[in-house]
This record gives C-alpha cells, sequence and structure tokens, in this order.
C-alpha cells in the first residue's frame, strides 16, 4: 500500500503540502475578482484485494487527488474541479470556475455559509487508524473469510469472491471568510458473496463489516460464516399470494425508511415542494414514542465530522421528537431559499440515531405472530412527492411468532405517510455499520403482492 499518507508523520507532511495549494488557490481566485471562494483538496489512497474459490483474483492500488473550487462573482457561482494538482490543471481549474462565474445569472441565495455557523474548533473524533498490513495479509484474511464460508454447509456451491479494502484519506478545506481544516480519516471494510444451491434452486447472499479501525473487526471467519448462515437461509424460498399483513424491517432495511425521511426533509426537496413533508415542521409524523436524533461528533462514528461540506460546525440536534418533525435537513442555500438558517448538513446527515425499545428480534417476531419478515429491498418505487410506496422485496414468512420459510419476488406496497405512523416498536437489534443506527421496525400492516 501506498506509505504517503499511512505513515502518521508523512500524512502530515502531506497535508501541509496540499494546504499551501488551497492557501495559494484563494489567493489566485481573489486576484481574479472572486468575491468568495471555496476550495477543497483531497487525497485517498486503498488497498482492495480480492479472492475467489481460494485463489486471488485482483490486487488494486490506488491514489487519487481531486481539487473542488466554486467562485462567487457577488450572486453568481462557477465550480470546476480536477483529478489533477498539477500547476498547469489548477490554473485551468481557477480559470474556468471564474469565467463560469462571470456569465452565469446572479441568484440571491448563492454564496458562502454564515460566517457565524463555521467551525473554528476541531475535536478529535479518532477517525484515523491506518492499517499497517501488507498486500499477502490483506490476501489471507480474504482467503480466510472465504473458507469459513465455503466450509459452512455443504449447500454452499460456489462464490462470488471475498474482498479487502483498506483505505485513508486526507482533506483540506478553505474558505475565503476564514474557515481552513485539515482532516484525516480511515476506513476499512471486509466482505464475503456466497451462492448456495438446493433442489428448488439457487440463493445467493453476503456479509461485510466497516470499521474505523481494523482492530474493531470481529474474526474475519465470523464474516464467512455470518454471509454462509444468510445465504442457506433462503433456500427454498417460496412465494406469497397478495394479502395484508404485519411487516417486520431488519435494520439493514430499516435503515432505508429513515433515509427517506431525511430525503423528504431535506432542504432540495422542500423548496422545490417535492416532498409529502412540506410544511410538517412541528408536526406528528411517527407515533410519540419514536425519537431520532443526529449525532456527527460519535468518536470513530460511521459518519462523525465537526463540520459539514460548507465547513458549518455540527452539532448534537433532534430531528424527530416525541414523533413530531423537529427541524428539517439545510444546507446554506437550500436554507436561504426557506428563509432559515443551515442545519451543518450540507452533504448529508451525520451519524443519526433511532431511540430503540428492550425488545430483540426473536421478541419482535413473537409480538407479529404472523407475518413478513423483509431483509433485502430491490427497485426505487418510492415517490417523495406523494410518499407512495412500492418495493421488491424478499425475506421470511413468519407464523406463531416463528419463521416458517423463505420468500421472494414480492412486492410491498403502502405510503410512506402512513408507514411512518403506524410503526409498532422498534428493536434492540442495532446495526452499526451505517450512518443511521436502527434497531428492526415493526410497521403494523403493509400490502404483500405475490403470486
Amino acid at each position: 500500500m501506498d506509505q504517503a499518507i499511512t505513515n502518521r508523520d508523512d500524512s502530515q507532511i502531506e497535508l501541509d503540502r496540499i494546504s499551501e495549494i488551497a492557501e495559494d488557490v484563494l489567493r489566485r481566485c481573489r486576484t481574479q475578482g472572486a468575491s468568495e471562494v471555496d476550495v477543497g483538496i483531497g487525497v485517498d489512497v486503498g488497498l482492495n484485494v480480492s479472492v475467489r474459490l481460494g485463489e486471488v483474483e485482483s490486487i488494486e492500488h490506488n491514489r487519487d487527488r481531486g481539487l473542488s473550487l466554486t467562485v462567487y462573482f457577488g450572486k453568481r457561482k462557477g465550480s470546476a474541479s480536477t483529478a489533477d494538482l498539477s500547476p498547469d490543471s489548477i490554473d485551468k481549474t481557477i480559470e474556468h470556475a471564474c469565467a463560469i462565474a462571470r456569465y452565469t445569472e446572479e441568484d440571491p441565495c448563492n454564496g458562502l455559509a454564515d460566517a457565524d455557523l463555521l467551525a473554528h474548533e476541531f475535536a478529535d473524533l479518532d477517525l484515523w487508524h491506518p492499517w499497517d498490513i501488507t498486500t499477502e495479509e490483506a490476501t489471507e484474511l480474504a482467503l480466510r473469510c472465504e473458507q469459513a464460508g465455503r466450509d459452512f454447509d455443504p449447500r454452499i456451491s460456489n462464490s462470488e469472491g471475498a474482498t479487502v479494502q483498506i483505505g485513508s484519506s486526507l482533506a483540506v478545506g478553505a474558505t475565503s471568510h476564514g474557515f481552513f481544516s485539515r482532516e484525516r480519516d480511515t476506513r476499512h471494510m471486509i466482505s464475503l458473496a456466497l451462492l448456495a444451491e438446493d433442489e428448488a434452486g439457487m440463493q445467493r447472499d453476503y456479509w461485510y463489516e466497516s470499521v474505523r479501525s481494523a482492530e474493531d473487526f470481529p474474526d474475519v471467519a465470523a464474516i464467512g460464516r455470518t454471509a454462509a448462515e444468510r445465504t442457506v437461509a433462503r433456500l427454498g424460498a417460496r412465494k406469497l399470494g397478495t394479502r395484508q399483513c404485519p411487516v417486520l424491517f431488519t435494520p439493514q432495511v430499516a435503515r432505508s425508511l429513515i433515509g427517506h425521511l431525511v430525503s423528504a426533509v431535506s432542504g432540495g426537496a422542500l423548496y422545490r415542494k417535492a416532498s409529502f413533508l412540506v410544511d410538517h415542521l412541528g408536526k406528528p409524523v411517527f407515533p410519540d414514542f419514536v425519537q431520532i436524533v443526529e449525532r456527527p461528533r460519535i468518536r470513530r462514528g460511521q459518519a462523525s465530522a465537526n463540520f459539514d461540506s460548507e465547513g458549518v460546525a455540527t452539532q448534537d440536534s433532534d430531528l424527530i421528537s416525541n414523533g413530531r418533525l423537529a427541524r428539517y435537513v439545510l444546507g446554506s442555500y437550500s436554507a436561504r431559499k426557506l428563509g432559515l438558517r443551515s442545519t451543518g448538513n450540507a452533504g448529508g446527515v451525520h451519524n443519526l440515531i433511532v431511540t430503540t425499545g428492550e425488545e430483540d428480534f426473536a421478541t419482535l417476531l413473537k409480538r407479529m405472530g404472523t407475518g413478513l419478515v423483509v431483509n433485502e429491498l430491490m427497485g426505487q418505487g418510492v415517490s417523495l412527492l406523494t410518499g407512495d410506496y412500492s418495493r421488491g422485496a424478499s425475506g421470511f414468512w413468519v407464523e406463531n411468532g416463528e419463521i416458517a420459510h423463505p420468500v421472494e419476488e414480492i412486492t410491498i406496497a403502502s405510503n410512506l405517510r402512513d408507514m411512518f405512523a403506524n410503526i409498532v416498536a422498534i428493536g434492540s437489534d442495532v446495526d452499526r455499520r451505517s450512518h443511521v443506527q436502527t434497531g428492526s421496525i415493526l410497521l403494523e400492516r403493509l400490502t404483500v403482492a405475490g403470486a
């Protein structure tokens, strides 16, 4: 792996270098007449090792650099970017951004984030954990992971491969009104996809773990066994006839419901009047036991950050309080369009935590009695404008609180407004691999269409 940013001291040297470039770009853009400037520079280094059926399939080293630039001439905006940090390429990027800004239409909502909202103190979020591992060692981990999965059950008939990914990133952000940041973070992942087969046919499933620090990985054999267990559990899947029934979303798919909420209360959808939750601030959206909070500064968090993509300081805040929408999700532009202020969410949300109950997955099955467990969703059949929801799904049919058999080739349908309002319970089985952390979500009733 490229050692330029895996070594702690060398990462600081690289940060110094790109910081100098950022400062120079700011100065030159101001010289060109820009009234405001925003520049970001990133360097990403990674190693991906993939194996399949006990053999190395690919080894990829990558080192990517990029510079993004936005300039304002009054209320006229121009943006340009480059993946080449050579002086000539930077010259052209500055020239293009300034040329665009000089000739675009003015927009009164354009401009940098409000200066009083910017981050100037940067807590250590414990995100920098370079993984000192050789290509040979990464290959051995991938082989062990795959072998554990293939050995789990004789019905495991094939493998799509195991992958070990190692990544380190450096980033510098600077604006002409005083924001300056230097950030380092790492992210590593191990994954495996398998196929199983019996007389009824073939099924596929996978598992992965994603961490900031390699010391937080479980044993790779456990990742392999989980992938195998999930794959074998799909064998013998059946179709269902059309019906209405309770539906339990496992944590891996339950977080997509929270993602739809975020999309519906994000500034772009709101000022375009393209959301079913327009003008819902302070109004009930979920049952009153539902609480969703944003915690941007969790140590080693999947989406932890001291500031958003505009430099606005992040802070803990409620998104849903006692079932009611506590705020919108806004960057500076969308906030100005709505006559509000940025919520520090330019570029997305940071660590949404859904408050869970005390019931584990098995208890939720008992509570549901008879119904459908959904552990995979397919398709994009969701309308933010109306809230209409229709997606392909697979999972398990449950009778008397016990899983009866796997199901496939079904569609679940409802409306997000009704789905949010009719949440019965949220389980304690939280999946912590995502920036949206929730347990299983039990819904009172959805339409299930199948055979």
